[in-house]
């Protein structure tokens, strides 16, 4: 299986450069999209040979996630649903979590919220990834789960492009690397970092930067995650940043399922 994470910025501006020839050469089984910003579905967002799952966006041009699949899913659901549902209303009111279930495992699609200067939203960040990290443990203690998205983290320095020309920028906090660490600890594998040890590739680039080759201000923040039980089928991990048309590129995973 095949499977495809992208963070489109925008899923209408990726459709009007190429997104569907794009992913049709690629020919992924699962693809989940994030930064969808679209608030209604519409006959454009079809794509042929695959079910489509929308978590639509509630603010207009803001969030939203998405999953193609070739394979119908038996249960979608939208959001983190997890026992005391009350509590989680301000998270899902941003669209950032969708999940479908199919056959032995669950497919977690998430968009997770940038902390910035703002006290409240450092701190919503943070209460997303404790919620985000307690639903996951719901799934997993069901069956495997393999979780995809941008993480808005890099978690370690050899995912932030030439460190030193970042140290007058407020990167990330040691609360967020932390949260993503407690994350893998419960019992995931980053594929791609997995496969890749020492690669310096990276995900995401600044808006307006062009040369990825040359930039020196490349970050990885997207991430396929695969619950540690099925460490033995991954087979091959990427990163595909020949790919344009968002200010991310899309992260590849291929495993036996």
């Amino acid at each position: 299986m095949k499977i495809i994470s992208w963070n489109v910025n925008g899923l209408k501006s990726v459709i009007n450069n190429n997104f569907k020839e794009t992913l049709k050469k690629i020919d992924a089984d699962i693809i989940c999209l994030q930064e969808t910003k679209i608030n209604k579905e519409t006959e454009e967002l079809d794509f042929d040979g695959y079910y489509k799952y929308f978590y639509l966006s509630k603010k207009n041009g803001y969030s939203g996630v998405a999953i193609y699949s070739k394979i119908k899913a038996e249960n979608v659901y939208l959001g983190m649903k997890l026992k005391n549902e009350e509590e989680l209303d301000c998270f899902n009111d941003e669209s950032r979590v969708i999940t479908i279930e199919i056959n032995d495992f669950y497919i977690v699609c998430v968009y997770v919220p940038v902390s910035n200067s703002e006290i409240r939203r450092q701190n919503y960040r943070l209460d997303f990834d404790e919620k985000f990290y307690n639903y996951i443990e719901e799934l997993n203690n069901v069956k495997d789960v393999i979780i995809c998205g941008d993480f808005n983290v890099c978690y370690h320095n050899r995912d932030i492009c030439n460190l030193d020309k970042h140290k007058k920028i407020k990167l990330f906090t040691n609360e967020e690397k932390a949260n993503f660490k407690d994350l893998l600890n419960l019992g995931f594998i980053d594929t791609y970092r997995y496969l890749h040890p020492s690669s310096n590739k990276y995900s995401y680039w600044p808006n307006g930067i062009e040369d990825r080759i040359n930039s020196d201000w490349g970050w990885r923040l997207d991430y396929i995650l695969v619950s540690d039980y099925l460490e033995q089928n991954i087979e091959h991990a990427n990163i595909l940043s020949d790919i344009r048309g968002s200010d991310h590129c899309p992260v590849q995973l291929d495993i036996m399922i």
